[in-house]
């Protein structure tokens, strides 16, 4: 659903606020500006809109794999905050179970995944393009909570917030053939991977899009990869939310590097611990 925080429009996901203070920020905020996308007080917003001061907000350096950083617990320390002297560490997974620290990852067309643990209050945010989903992001992340936190699939909720659609990611025959060797299934790939655009009501392609598939290009399904790799982990399907709404369609409203470029912000999805 979508609320008004102090920064500006953002996406909720209402079962998951149930379980956790969470948001998906939109192109409106200051970190949707490519000037602003990797400045301190952009990211200051994110933590304000969680309750939180700016420091207590645990970021990564994403890097399009599934390293896993613990920010607070009993199990390991929590990440150092960014600064000139500790820059952000590698991961592209943040867990918690700190409720005074929050976690976070951006994107501009990979999808920014949400999960929070109803029993125990610990939560996650994992960043995932094709790469992340190729290296089992989702799978890896519940994997995790469960060995940190003693968190159980079916106690877990998840939201897939905005990223680009069916309608728009086109990508190449290279992208395919690494799931393939990853060693996903001919009933998956054929199921993620589709030989023209889906557009929708909701999600049209951009005007750029082809009707019809290239040869040797596909086009990906980011929603329907990551809720099977959540559901492959025990999440139950019905506690699996996907926001649908496609980052290249939304072009007043989201942010996009496939439709903008160099030119594009940033959204964030962030989460906070339950007390």
């Amino acid at each position: 659903m979508w609320v008004q925080a102090h920064a500006g429009q953002a996406l909720v996901c209402h079962p998951l606020e149930a379980a956790a203070s969470h948001l998906f920020t939109t192109r409106r905020w200051p970190l949707g500006s490519a000037a602003s996308a990797n400045r301190t007080d952009a990211w200051a917003d994110v933590a304000t809109a969680l309750d939180l001061d700016p420091a207590r907000l645990a970021r990564a350096h994403q890097v399009h794999g599934a390293a896993v950083l613990v920010a607070g617990g009993q199990r390991a320390p929590a990440p150092p905050c960014e600064t000139p002297r500790a820059p952000l560490p590698d991961a592209d997974i943040i867990l918690s179970n700190d409720p005074t620290r929050g976690v976070a990852v951006q994107a501009a067309d990979c999808v920014p995944l949400l999960v929070a643990d109803r029993r125990t209050g610990a939560v996650a945010a994992a960043h995932a393009g094709w790469r992340g989903l190729a290296v089992r992001v989702p799978e890896v992340a519940i994997q995790r909570l469960a060995r940190e936190f003693g968190s159980r699939p079916a106690d877990l909720l998840a939201a897939i917030g905005p990223s680009i659609g069916p309608c728009c990611y086109e990508v190449g025959e290279d992208v395919r053939a690494r799931y393939a060797t990853a060693g996903f299934s001919g009933p998956q790939l054929g199921r993620w991977f589709m030989s023209g655009p889906r557009p929708s009501d909701k999600n049209l392609s951009m005007p750029s899009v082809a009707a019809s598939r290239r040869r040797g290009h596909w086009f990906f399904d980011l929603w329907a990869a990551t809720r099977e790799q959540l559901e492959s982990a025990g999440i139950p399907s019905d506690r699996i939310y996907v926001v649908e709404l496609c980052t290249a369609s939304h072009a007043g409203t989201l942010c996009s590097f496939r439709r903008d470029g160099s030119r594009a912000g940033r959204l964030a999805g962030a989460i906070r611990a339950r007390n």
